[in-house]
Formats: structure tokens, sequence, C-alpha cells
């Protein structure tokens, strides 16, 4: 009897053990939610940061993102190079942000003659 019951036991035991495995691959693919209110934190920053300059009233145009190692990506466009150029300079100046990517595109600027 006691070893039909441990034998039971086990068997259930062992049946438990990949679904337990699974449960807990499943919850590690989610982001932490500190990590989320961080990275949005860090965006609405840079986007006060940016709008608030009343010589950048261009930044309109371009979309900050951030993931959730602290590196931020500039996209959209700008009407000078230095606009860009300044956006970065305000992205880099805020606390959390470890690096800046910048895909903006120039709209307006001047042709370079050859």
């Amino acid at each position: 009897m006691k070893i039909k019951i441990a034998t039971i036991c086990f068997m259930v035991g062992i049946l438990l053990i990949p679904r337990m495995g699974f449960t807990a691959d499943s919850k590690s693919d989610l982001p932490d939610p500190t990590t989320i209110v961080k990275d949005s934190d860090i965006t609405n920053k840079i986007n006060t940061r940016l709008h608030a300059d009343k010589h950048l009233g261009k930044f309109k145009s371009i979309k900050v993102d951030t993931d959730n190692n602290g590196v931020v990506w500039l996209s959209g466009t700008a009407h000078l190079l230095s606009e860009e150029e300044k956006a970065i300079e305000i992205a880099r100046g805020t606390e959390g942000v470890v690096i800046v990517k910048s895909n903006v595109k120039i709209k307006n600027g001047h042709p370079i003659s050859e």
C-alpha cells in the first residue's frame, strides 16, 4: 500500500515538473513594470525639455523612444542639422539616459554645393 501511494506521488510530481518549468519561463519574458515606468519617464522628460526650448519649436516632428536599457532613439525630421544636434544634446543631458541614437532626417537643409 505504501509503495502504491509513493508511486502515485512520484508520478504526479514528474507530470507537474514540466508545467512548473514552463510557467516560470513564460513570466521571465515579460518586462518589469518598474522598467516600463522608468522608460516612459525618461521619454516624457526629454519631450518636455524639447518642447520647452523657445528656439526649438520645430521639435514637434521629432519622436523620442526609450528602451529598457536607457537607450534613447530619436526619429522624425528636423529643419536644420543644428536642431538635430540640439535634440541629441538635450537627450544626453537627461537623467537615466545611457546612449542616444538618432535617425532624424534633415528636411529643409541647404544643399551643399560641390
